[in-house]
């Protein structure tokens, strides 16, 4: 009767009877013995399935057509966690799209996290193409310095000129890291399933400086194994300052403090500005060399765009080069979104302690303007507590934050360029931190 099926029956028939009896042989060892004579005559599936591979090779690369389908992998081993990873990308390009938060980085992020967690694609495997570019511009540490010295050539340190003082609060933004840093060590002492150690809580805390490029470059060197965790959360922080700090500094100030109007800036002079890069790093080079790669590069930045006369330099160093550089890197730390690498209690806890750090990092600069304005000799040298939030360097949307916060509260009172000076101050304080972290535990 089976021969006389039509013949595309007769293929689907065969198909399923081969489904069938790979399946009953896996759960039933007694498929495979010898069948009892006394048996009642029937249809031998085993045989089918024989005649099925002799009379239509091609119907057994159905089988492994399906087994390579993403479909397939998402109901495999880790597909639940490959599912959960997808949602987090998506919900990241999201965030960047719809809510306008950091779209720069969070959308590459996402992307490369949806792209990490392809089934059998392997685009994050060793060999893949995401593999290569995350091992030749992050575990190298060569894509923060371009995004450094992309930085430096889009930073006017005019507003940090004009009002030294507030480098203070951008210095009180980096107690966050190093508070974290101890965090660390206890989570590992008490926490069963964390073993962090010195170098590893030095790399996770240096996520509370809300420096992305400096979390790579520190991470890269103390903590590589722990790289991926520690750039996804750096940079998810980053972007998500709109939403992690007014909170924080609506918390810890009063609206009649929110309301301070901070006076103008003094003009800053075309020689201020250009001997300021030479002259930090300088002292750099004297104090602290390790600090010297991220600070060096970030002062040559923006010499080029002091100096005037170097202007394709930097155009090229704030325009085409660092755009390409955060694409490179947006995807590269994205590939560490897969699922079987991404969801530990190791990466729980890092995420944990970097929203730590961050918050305790915004609250330490809030907290040191008001100290400040406790001493102010008058009103007009009254500081907006405010701007102590953009000590961490998230240039500049914490100063955008900054900021909105104030205008809220006085539509008149315009923050911005004030909370530049620790926003910038803050840049330079987390990769001095790096720098100190290195030099005592690397």
């Amino acid at each position: 009767m089976f021969l006389t099926l039509p013949r595309p029956r007769r293929s689907l028939f065969l198909a399923f009877a081969t489904a069938l009896s790979l399946l009953l042989s896996h759960l039933s060892p007694a498929a495979e013995a010898p069948k009892d004579a006394s048996e009642p005559p029937g249809v031998d599936l085993s045989q089918i399935a024989v005649t099925a591979a002799d009379e239509k090779p091609s119907d057994t690369k159905i089988l492994k057509l399906w087994e390579s389908t993403g479909v397939h992998g998402f109901f495999g081993e880790n597909g639940g966690g490959r599912f959960a990873m997808l949602a987090v990308g998506l919900l990241l390009i999201y965030l960047g799209i719809a809510k306008g938060f950091e779209p720069l980085l969070l959308i590459p992020i996402g992307f490369g996290g949806i792209l990490a967690n392809i089934p059998y694609a392997g685009i994050a495997d060793e060999g893949g193409f995401l593999h290569l570019v995350y091992g030749m511009g992050i575990e190298t540490g060569l894509f923060p310095l371009l995004i450094f010295l992309g930085v430096g050539s889009m930073t006017d340190f005019g507003p940090l000129l004009a009002n030294p003082k507030t480098a203070l609060l951008g210095a009180a933004a980096q107690v966050g890291i190093f508070v974290t840093l101890i965090g660390a060590l206890v989570l590992t002492k008490y926490v069963p399933g964390i073993e962090f150690s010195i170098q590893d809580a030095s790399a996770i805390g240096i996520i509370g400086g809300a420096d992305g490029p400096t979390a790579i470059f520190l991470g890269s060197r103390l903590a590589p194994d722990l790289l991926g965790a520690i750039a996804v959360a750096a940079y998810s922080y980053m972007a998500l300052v709109p939403i992690i700090q007014p909170p924080i500094m609506k918390l810890l100030t009063t609206k009649e403090e929110r309301k301070i109007v901070m006076t103008q800036l003094r003009p800053v002079s075309k020689g201020e500005r250009i001997c300021f890069p030479i002259l930090v790093l300088l002292i750099c080079i004297l104090l602290l060399p390790s600090a010297t790669p991220l600070v060096g590069m970030l002062m040559l930045g923006n010499l080029f765009k002091e100096c005037g006369v170097v202007e394709r330099l930097s155009r090229t160093a704030s325009n085409e080069l660092i755009n390409i550089v955060t694409i490179l890197l947006g995807l590269a730390v994205g590939s560490k979104l897969a699922a079987d690498k991404f969801l530990s209690i190791e990466t729980l806890g890092i995420i944990a302690l970097g929203l730590v750090a961050f918050g305790i990092g915004t609250a330490c600069g809030v907290l040191l303007a008001r100290v400040m304005n406790f001493f102010a000799r008058s009103e007009k040298g009254r500081i907006n507590p405010l701007i102590g939030s953009a000590g961490v360097s998230a240039v500049p949307m914490a100063a955008r934050v900054s900021n909105k916060v104030g205008m809220e509260a006085n539509p008149s009172n315009y923050l911005l360029m004030h909370a530049m000076g620790p926003n910038v101050a803050g840049v330079i304080g987390s990769a001095v931190a790096a720098g100190v972290l290195l030099a005592l535990v690397g």
